[in-house]
């Protein structure tokens, strides 16, 4: 499968460069998601200010839970597979976390009662598109508002995420993991 926009090549606007070189850790080359996007240097950096990989009102891992769920929700293996080579370590993910991101259901036994509420959560949005009253009750027990608002928003970026890898058809980042074989 050959991406659809060739990504953007060097040299960038002014800025641009820079901006890129920011994204990613020392030695490791931005992704070919955002020298896509830097194809249009407005939406790149409207999508980069709309990111919230920052330290949020949720744990590391939780956020991950969100992001991975939703990435694997989508079908956008891609920006899965990045989250999962970057940050899986950092979040206390091992094999199982990894295997459960993508496989049906909450129950996995690898969950807290708590993270099964953020899957449960991420896959109610992405069928229903939206939360029922007994799992949003159940979630107020859990989460606070703030808490809350970052999950759904979170939830919804990666969803915009894995709409664009999916419809650029963006080519998987070497480094990066790949769905589990079904």
């Amino acid at each position: 499968m050959t991406h659809r926009i060739e990504p953007a090549a060097r040299p960038y606007e002014k800025d641009m460069e820079a901006t890129l070189e920011k994204l990613m850790p020392p030695g490791v080359e931005p992704l070919v998601l955002f020298h896509t996007l830097a194809r249009n240097p407005r939406v790149f950096r409207r999508f980069m200010a709309g990111g919230l990989l920052d330290k949020g009102s949720i744990t590391l891992r939780e956020r991950e839970i969100a992001i991975d769920r939703a990435c694997a929700r989508c079908g956008g293996e891609y920006e899965w597979g990045v989250h999962i080579a970057l940050f899986a370590e950092k979040a206390g993910f091992g094999a199982d976390e990894i295997a459960a991101t993508v496989a049906p259901g909450a129950d996995a036994a690898c969950w807290t009662p708590r993270e099964r509420l953020i899957v449960r959560l991420v896959d109610e949005l992405h069928e229903t598109h939206t939360v029922g009253d007994g799992l949003w009750a159940a979630l107020k027990e859990e989460f606070e508002d703030g808490q809350l608002i970052e999950l759904v928003v979170l939830t919804g970026l990666y969803h915009m995420v894995s709409f664009t890898v999916n419809a650029l058809r963006l080519p998987l980042e070497d480094y990066a993991a790949r769905f589990p074989a079904a």
